[in-house]
């Protein structure tokens, strides 16, 4: 089945208003990149993919190290999380929850990273991702020349009364979800178009002969910018592989299966690489339980894009190739820079990065912690003798604990003292 219902530019996921202005904006850069190429005389959907997708994963390339240090993070602080874990398994009161979590914060503040730290970066490339489909799926909503060669073929058909349910009817085979589409908007009905095979135009034909002549100029100046490598980026390979074998083409065969056996190939080489980096540490350990929704993926990645491949436009699938091949590239570079830098290395620049954030906020994590851990063991205790104590300090720490009485929850003072109640029920059970 189709994912068109998923990728409507009329509704769904896409329509979202974070999801919906990312592929404005990555629309912009795929217009604007197109204009450049034209500029020199380069007119070629396939070639303006390629470039915007290697444009797009260099902007996510920062995102993409930065979850890759997380995950060699993760593997180092593995065995323990699983003491803490194992300490608390058969502790289900909100005393033994809640100290376990200050002993998780711990961990974490520990190796100067947080819990988000992998989920952030995870997160805003799915979001991306998510805004550059539409903009891949669907060129002519966002490349200006693209949509202009539609434009005598659009205004031809709105001519013509009744046009909206001759299309519907028409267009359903190439658009499965072509009710979702304002057929009376320019730019929507080029869209639509877009997405025409060669059937679908003898069949418009067939419908309204008057539009032939505007058809077929409309379609040669379409092939010219959609073959890429003898390829229609247009069309279904899975359409091409069915005309391929009936006309016996063992060149049609091939260039309807490259793409998606491409599709699979780079995929495969992208999740083994990434395997092999940061996150291959953690399937030393086979009680990880990521091991075995690594090794699932490993296959099943591949596998549904070859799939996809066959039955999405060649476009996306050549995305599909071309990103996976970026990734590739970019793994490589991100394992050996990875593997330069020890984990000691990784935890120093984590701390630097939050005491730099710290210090922007006002006082540092250390002095914070110094009062609050003075407060609790000195402040209010039969053994603290007000002669023995500096009356400035005494009234600066009496301060200190009105404010930390009074802190935010997840605030830095608020951190500190969970970090001196650790302590300090550390020392009662040694006790």
């Amino acid at each position: 089945m189709e994912l068109y219902g998923l990728l409507a530019v009329g509704g769904g996921i896409y329509d979202l208003p974070v999801i919906k202005q990312i592929s404005w904006l990555l629309g912009q850069v795929m217009n604007g990149l197109y204009n450049l190429l034209s500029a020199i005389g380069i007119e070629n959907i396939g070639v303006s993919i390629i470039l915007f997708t290697i444009i797009v994963y260099t902007i996510l390339l920062p995102l993409t190290i930065k979850q890759q240090k997380f995950s060699k993070m993760q593997a180092v602080m593995q065995p323990e999380m699983k003491k803490i874990q194992k300490k608390y398994a058969n502790k289900r009161d909100q005393a033994s929850l809640q100290k376990q979590q200050e002993e998780m914060n711990l961990l974490y503040d520990k190796y100067g990273v947080k819990m988000s730290s992998g989920c952030l970066p995870s997160l805003m490339q799915l979001i991306i991702l998510f805004g550059l489909y539409p903009v891949v799926m669907y060129v002519p909503e966002y490349v200006t020349k693209v949509r202009n060669v539609y434009m005598p073929i659009v205004e031809k058909i709105q001519s013509i009364s009744g046009y909206e349910n001759i299309l519907g009817e028409v267009g359903k085979s190439a658009v499965a979800n072509i009710s979702a589409f304002d057929l009376s908007s320019k730019s929507e009905l080029a869209t639509v178009l877009y997405k025409f095979q060669s059937s679908t135009w003898d069949a418009l034909i067939d419908k309204i002969p008057q539009v032939e002549s505007t058809v077929k100029s409309t379609v040669s100046q379409v092939a010219d910018l959609n073959y890429f490598l003898g390829i229609d980026i247009g069309s279904h390979p899975w359409e091409l592989l069915k005309d391929a074998l009936a006309t016996a083409s063992v060149v049609g065969v091939i260039l309807a299966v490259i793409i998606p056996i491409l599709s699979g190939l780079t995929q495969f080489i992208s999740v083994k690489l990434s395997q092999m980096g940061a996150a291959g540490a953690a399937l030393q350990d086979s009680d990880n339980p990521m091991v075995s929704s690594m090794k699932t993926m490993t296959y099943t990645m591949p596998l549904i894009s070859v799939v996809f491949g066959f039955t999405l436009p060649a476009g996306l699938g050549l995305y599909w190739v071309a990103s996976a091949a970026v990734r590739s590239i970019q793994q490589l570079a991100v394992n050996k820079y990875l593997k330069n830098k020890s984990v000691e290395d990784i935890i120093e620049e984590n701390r630097k990065k939050a005491q730099k954030k710290r210090e922007k906020k006002g006082t540092s994590a250390q002095e914070i912690n110094r009062m609050a851990t003075a407060n609790t063991r000195n402040v209010g205790t039969s053994k603290v003798k007000k002669d023995s104590v500096d009356p400035a300090k005494e009234e600066k720490i009496k301060k200190v604990q009105e404010l930390a009485q009074k802190a935010k929850p997840g605030s830095l003072t608020s951190k500190a003292n969970l970090v001196s109640r650790y302590n300090s029920g550390n020392k009662e059970e040694q006790n």
